[in-house]
């Protein structure tokens, strides 16, 4: 947790410059990676590292410093750099003072078994998870990593609030001759982390999909493991943003309180989501407050930082970014409502369908409409008469995503995801259908 100490360093040099208004953000990480690759850990690493960051506002300007030290003369050079910066910027007339305390929920995040975590500790589950993926005649490769922080936001208003966090996360790909699979997870509680039957989906995955078929290009019915769907649909949150609504480059620009998906989706922004991870305040020490993104298809509210909020007449909803920024706030704990229809019943219903594991190498190609494209990785299937029946081509595609969201035909229970494109999510698989492959790979 911060030190009341150096906050006091930080005001008192403040104010031996004739400065009263600061702001201080401590921070503290540790984390430990162990790396395998070929059937084999060949990297172990672990680094601790602290920060300070002061921000100052001096008649109207403001600017931020930041050091990786806090020793005493460190904290007076970085209120020095933070009130010189200041001092040479330009007035902002739409610039608040700094925020006033208000009373944060606190959210249990820190576990000792994660904190505690050793070396041999993750070295012993990946030997298992490798030798799952061995076992099936493949080769491994992924990370093994824990760690805790923690982050501290106090100003000369008296805020004073404080997080605490672990976080374990493992990832594996299994790699066959001509195919490949891949699985996922992050949990804030070690006891949540499964390496071995992770390593066990992956290798499933890389068998099933060997001597991949090559199918036409074109629109497909899709079921989206929530891997894919985080990282394709994740892709669209820093849109429910006031800023980027009142910037001009928010798709959600004449479309706030119209429908654009479907009925059956739901979108949630909720830090005391039980599967959640990060702190209950924003970068100013605001409280997070649960937003309804979405419902019933109908986008409903946005996120608004204290100067959004101002501006537009509305009310702060603990979603800024530390200021200064050129983004202002976005939603930053989504969850998706889910359904009641697994991936096993939503590939046994379909008749033909494609089943996609991830998506990777996401670009945007319609910023107003939401379009966007990429590839198909680690474990794509064909379904047939309700049954996986042979492992496809990867597919490169372009799609829209409120057509998608509006053609959601099942949805299963929301789980906390991992991927490679966007933050952890809570969300469910999707069955869509026409879903549009562009063309196929060549890999």
């Amino acid at each position: 947790m911060a030190s009341d100490a150096i906050f006091e360093q930080v005001v008192d040099a403040a104010r031996a410059l004739g400065v009263t208004e600061v702001e201080a953000i401590e921070s503290f990480q540790s984390e430990a990676l162990t790396r395998f690759a070929n059937n084999a850990i060949h990297q172990n690493v672990a680094e601790r590292s602290s920060h300070l960051s002061v921000r100052a506002i001096v008649d109207g300007r403001t600017a931020r410093a930041s050091t990786n030290r806090l020793d005493r003369e460190a904290i007076r050079e970085v209120v020095s750099q933070a009130v010189w910066l200041a001092r040479a910027g330009e007035p902002d007339p739409d610039l608040l003072p700094l925020a006033e305390p208000a009373a944060c929920p606190h959210a249990a995040r820190w576990f000792e078994s994660t904190a505690q975590a050793t070396p041999l500790l993750r070295a012993e589950a990946v030997a298992e998870a490798i030798r799952v993926v061995e076992g099936a005649g493949q080769t491994a490769a992924g990370i093994y990593s824990t760690g805790e922080s923690t982050f501290s936001l106090l100003n000369s208003r008296g805020v004073a609030v404080h997080h605490r966090e672990t976080l374990a996360r493992f990832s594996i790909t299994a790699m066959a001759a001509d195919s490949s699979g891949w699985a996922k997870a992050s949990t804030c509680d070690l006891a949540g982390l499964d390496p071995a039957a992770l390593a066990l989906s992956a290798a499933r995955k890389a068998t099933l999909s060997r001597a991949p078929r090559e199918l036409a290009p074109g629109r497909y019915t899709v079921i989206l493991e929530p891997a894919a769907v985080l990282d394709l649909v994740g892709q669209m949150f820093g849109d429910f943003s006031a800023t980027a609504v009142r910037d001009g480059r928010s798709f959600l620009n004449d479309r706030i309180g119209k429908k654009i998906f479907g009925e059956n989706i739901a979108i949630y922004d909720d830090a005391l989501h039980p599967l959640q991870s990060g702190a209950t305040f924003d970068g100013e020490g605001v409280p997070r407050r649960p937003l309804t993104l979405v419902e019933a298809g109908v986008v409903r509210d946005i996120a608004y930082s204290r100067a959004a909020a101002a501006l537009a007449g509305a009310q702060a909803t603990g979603h800024g970014f530390p200021l200064p920024n050129e983004f202002g706030e976005a939603p930053a704990n989504i969850v998706i409502a889910g359904g009641d229809s697994s991936v096993e019943q939503m590939v046994a219903s379909a008749e033909r369908a494609i089943l996609v594991t991830r998506l990777w190498y996401i670009r945007e190609v319609d910023p107003y409409e939401k379009i966007f494209t990429g590839m198909t990785r680690d474990g794509t299937f064909l379904v047939e008469d309700g049954a996986v029946t042979a492992g496809v081509r990867n597919f490169r595609f372009n799609q829209g995503l409120m057509e998608m969201l509006s053609n959601v035909e099942a949805l299963s229970t929301p789980v906390r995801t991992s991927g490679e494109e966007t933050f952890d999510m809570v969300v469910p698989a999707m069955k869509v259908r026409d879903f549009r492959f562009s063309e196929v790979t060549r890999f």
